[in-house]
């Protein structure tokens, strides 16, 4: 027994081991999740990034900018657009007062042709906005799918049938689909150009106001060149009113010519008068 005990005590001592070990294993298993997550997580992420590249955005934006020379300035921002692949839809030129362009961006090069155009000008306003066109994008897509599969089932009919009334009934429906397949695929093209260019207005204004002069030298030439402006404007104002002059002058003749042929006939008429009376009287 004596010797009994030695062997019990090691092999209670190698249970307990073996638990202890067990019990490791499982707050290790158990951890091992705890450890994965992020691994899981960022796996999660980097299959919601094709989501994120798939979405479709129109982006719209709005900069007002004041500079010396407005007209310089706008087409030194053509210059900058069409160097990005871009284009101009509508330009509006005031000389030394503004210059207003509407542009066309390549969505991916929007914010580096801000940021040049930035350089352009004292930037007073800038604004922009997104829409999230996702669904609209992919439901055209699908209805266009829809229709083409449709529009080539319907002249696979055709070209197989010799019903001259399925026939007839084919051709109907092949136009109706083809015409709506059209338009939609329209509006596609045209929503995938608002997607992949985004629209820019620039709005350019002089950064000095009329009144503002640098020296006498300048106030003494915006003074000339206001008096200038004025004598000019007097003499268009003469040459426009000159007509009308010379038709109220002609008017007032004939009117005067008028009232002296009736003048005259009234004395004339009266001096013939005269001795009858005399006569007249005479005679009475």
């Amino acid at each position: 027994m004596k010797r009994l005990w030695p062997v019990s005590l090691a092999l209670f001592a190698l249970v307990v081991t073996g638990c202890d070990e067990g019990g490791g294993g499982e707050g290790s298993s158990a951890s091992a999740p705890a450890i994965s997550a992020p691994a899981i997580v960022d796996g999660g992420l980097r299959e919601s990034q094709p989501e994120e590249a798939d979405r479709k955005e129109v982006v719209t934006g709005y900069l007002e900018m004041d500079a010396g020379d407005p007209v310089a300035t706008g087409r030194r921002v053509v210059t900058v657009v069409e160097e990005a692949g871009g284009r101009v839809d509508s330009l509006t030129e005031q000389p030394e007062a503004s210059s207003v362009l509407t542009v066309r961006v390549p969505a991916d090069r929007l914010d580096e042709v801000v940021d040049e155009i930035r350089t352009l000008g004292r930037v007073t306003s800038l604004s922009t906005t997104r829409d999230d066109v996702t669904m609209q994008y992919t439901d055209l897509e699908a209805r266009v799918g829809a229709l083409r599969a449709s529009v080539d089932r319907l002249r696979a009919l055709l070209e197989s049938s010799a019903d001259v009334e399925a026939l007839i009934a084919a051709e109907t429906a092949l136009a109706e689909r083809q015409a709506e397949l059209d338009s939609l695929e329209a509006q596609r093209r045209q929503l995938g150009d608002r997607i992949e260019l985004s629209t820019l207005t620039v709005d350019i204004t002089t950064d000095r106001l009329p009144s503002e002069q640098d020296s006498f030298w300048d106030g003494l030439v915006a003074g000339w060149n206001s008096l200038g402006a004025a004598l000019g404007a007097a003499v268009i104002g003469i040459g426009a009113a000159l007509p009308w002059v010379a038709f109220l002058f002609v008017c007032a003749g004939v009117l005067y010519l008028v009232i002296r042929l009736i003048t005259r006939r009234g004395r004339s008429s009266g001096t013939t008068g005269t001795p009858d009376t005399e006569r007249t009287d005479s005679d009475a």
